[in-house]
């Protein structure tokens, strides 16, 4: 088991790693999400970043991922599953590269996600764009189960 310190210097370290990463240098307009607790911590590094880039956030309506951006002033209030959402209106535009959380990954890039399929549904409306998985050490695996219409994760980001 990690405590809480534990998961936010790895999150630290890997976070790093995604700000160094080609695709997220070159992107402008970056999709990310707002951490929960078993996830790797965004938040400071939504706020450091949300200044220099288009920063596009998740929310969930009904069974699906409505994407806001996540403006100079935009507030949060907690949505589904207690995650922090942007209240914005839906951003419309494309993006350059889309950040996902989950539970478990693999090299191969399976993604296994909460199971309710919020971002194989997302992603499978978006099969142009690059898609960085990010999990700690004892969250990539050796294999992942996975179903057909599962979105693969163009690349994942760890310790």
């Amino acid at each position: 088991m990690h405590t809480p310190e534990e998961l936010l210097l790895q999150s630290e370290v890997i976070l790093r790693k995604l700000a160094q990463h080609l695709r997220f240098l070159e992107a402008e307009r970056v999709m990310l999400y707002a951490s929960l607790p078993d996830e790797v911590q965004t938040l400071s590094f939504l706020e450091t970043w949300r200044h220099r880039k288009t920063v596009i956030l998740p929310t969930v309506v009904g069974d699906d991922i409505i994407p806001v951006e996540l403006a100079e002033n935009v507030e949060f209030a907690e949505g589904d599953f207690h995650i922090p959402e942007p209240q914005n209106h839906p951003y419309t535009g494309d993006f350059d590269l889309i950040v996902v959380p989950g539970m478990a990954f693999d090299k191969a890039g399976h993604r296994l996600g909460r199971g309710k399929g919020y971002y194989d549904r997302f992603l499978s409306q978006h099969p142009q764009v690059y898609t960085i998985g990010l999990c700690f050490d004892f969250q990539l695996l050796p294999e992942v189960p996975f179903e057909p219409h599962d979105c693969l994760i163009n690349d994942v980001i760890t310790l």
